[in-house]
């Protein structure tokens, strides 16, 4: 019986071992166990219901496009409770001058592919609409020679929004919608690690402009061409669950077998003998196994694989992270005295405040909160901002409150709040990303049975994360001349 050691218990961990319990129900002598930390599973994905609110701490929600979450759904039987967003509210405010302003119609990215919506707002001063469009003439930075691809010609992504649309449409649009997603700096953001599309866009249609009308009109061809089914679940840009984003962490243990997972207890070291390899737990216990999947985040692991191989704690120790919060308030509808007929808003560096963003949760997503009841969300911290954090909860409930008061107009007191911290929770994909993770991924190969997995190094969707969970194990499997049947499945579909 082969046996594979996971640590951490995120997304990526649990999509690790239920790719391995797959593997045993195909008929492969593998097994697991999967060693978490903390006292509960999920990582940064968090779901607590309180006095009937559907309250997420972490992620509340994922990328519609991307198939991971959807298939993991599928086999774990709770597709049907995938919840889309509520797009006849659909709204989204951007602070801009201390004013609100709606996100114009028709701004993919951070490109505008409307005339009207644009020419119309007031989120940018009329300098700023004409040096935005001069992304139209711009011709592109230089070509690529064939068999070149982003990595080979990357850039901040501040450096890229700068040289194409200006520095207006960075402060105004960027950086606010990066902030809400990546929690990132785009002076330090890899492009080509987080958005190679728009490099290669650049490539392709000489500018950011004609690649986003393109990618519109063709959108507009499918959706046509592919009409939804009478009586199908819509399909928006973000989906969640009934329940919130917990549901899938649940489904995903239940599936791979909880009896093979140990969770409030930490690990202490890793070795190698061998062929064998040895975890020490914080207890002073001992697991032994065949592969070992670090799933935790970069900086945790750099720690554990030093004593293995210090060229991959190495290339560990350069990816850089930040901390941040969510702060969860409940009101009374009657009470808030605000429109929320909107999914939130975000707040530009460049307006000094205190918010990153809000979200409308009990708008965005249908079954958030009871009935005259309304459910917000702020979140603050990221890598301007890592003071905040020191903060006490009581504290940063008061900030996240008098920014939605002075910003939306919010009154009334909160019924509930709840405060979520995500110390050094999200990795910053910097310049030298990818030649970090290629280190990584290459003298990895090199010791047998070991992987590392999770949001640090291709991805910090939940999508990307089970995919690097899944990866962990073919690539472990591998080694053992095991090859799973919807790895051969996928294998045609691509190739």
């Amino acid at each position: 019986m082969r046996r594979v050691i996971i640590i951490g218990g995120g997304v990526a961990g649990l999509g690790a071992a239920y790719k391995v319990a797959r593997a045993a129900a195909e008929g492969h002598d593998v097994t697991f166990e999967l060693v978490e930390k903390d006292p509960r599973l999920g990582g940064k994905v968090l779901t607590e219901t309180v006095d009937g609110f559907v309250v997420d701490g972490g992620p509340d929600c994922f990328l519609t496009e991307k198939p991971a979450v959807h298939r993991i759904a599928k086999l774990t039987g709770i597709f049907d409770d995938e919840l889309p967003t509520d797009d006849a509210r659909k709204r989204t405010f951007i602070l801009s001058r201390g004013r609100l302003h709606d996100l114009p119609d028709g701004v993919m990215m951070f490109a505008p592919t409307k005339f009207w919506p644009f020419a119309t707002t007031g989120l940018f001063s009329w300098p700023g609409k004409i040096r935005m469009g001069a992304d139209l003439l711009i011709p592109r930075r230089e070509r690529w020679a064939e068999g070149e691809t982003a990595a080979d010609h990357d850039e901040t992504l501040e450096s890229f929004v700068v040289r194409r649309m200006g520095r207006e449409c960075l402060d105004r649009l960027a950086e606010p919608l990066v902030g809400g997603v990546h929690a990132s700096d785009p002076a330090k953001m890899s492009l080509a690690a987080t958005f190679p599309r728009l490099l290669e866009m650049e490539q392709t249609y000489g500018g950011m402009i004609k690649g986003f009308v393109a990618a519109r009109k063709k959108v507009a061809e499918m959706r046509k061409k592919y009409p939804p089914k009478p009586g199908a679940k819509q399909r928006t840009f973000f989906t969640s669950f009934e329940a919130g984003m917990g549901q899938l962490v649940d489904a995903m243990a239940d599936a791979a077998g909880r009896e093979r997972i140990r969770t409030g207890t930490g690990v202490a070291e890793v070795a190698r003998d061998g062929a064998v390899w040895r975890v020490v737990l914080d207890d002073g216990t001992s697991l032994t196994g065949d592969a070992v999947i670090v799933a935790t985040e970069s900086w945790a692991a750099e720690s554990l694989v030093r004593p293995v191989d210090a060229g991959i704690a190495d290339a560990l120790a350069g990816i850089e992270h930040s901390s941040s919060a969510t702060v969860s308030l409940a009101f009374d509808e009657s009470d808030v005295g605000i429109d929320m007929d909107a999914f939130g808003v975000l707040c530009p560096l460049i307006e000094g405040r205190s918010l990153m963003a809000a979200t409308f949760s009990s708008t965005k997503w249908p079954g958030r909160a009871p009935e005259g009841r309304v459910l917000l969300r702020g979140f603050v911290g990221g890598p301007h901002n890592q003071a905040i954090m020191a903060e006490s909860d009581e504290a940063l409930v008061g900030i996240v409150l008098s920014e939605l008061r002075d910003i939306l107009g919010v009154k009334g007191e909160p019924l509930m709040s709840r405060v979520y911290r995500w110390e050094r929770g999200m990795p910053q994909y910097t310049l030298g990303h990818l030649a970090r993770i290629s280190t990584i991924e290459q003298r990895s190969a090199q010791v047998g049975g070991l992987a590392l997995a999770g949001g640090s190094y291709r991805g910090v969707g939940l999508p990307n994360c089970i995919e690097s969970g899944e990866r962990a194990v073919s690539t472990v499997l591998g080694e053992w001349g095991i090859t799973l049947a919807e790895d051969a499945e996928e294998q045609k579909r691509y190739y």
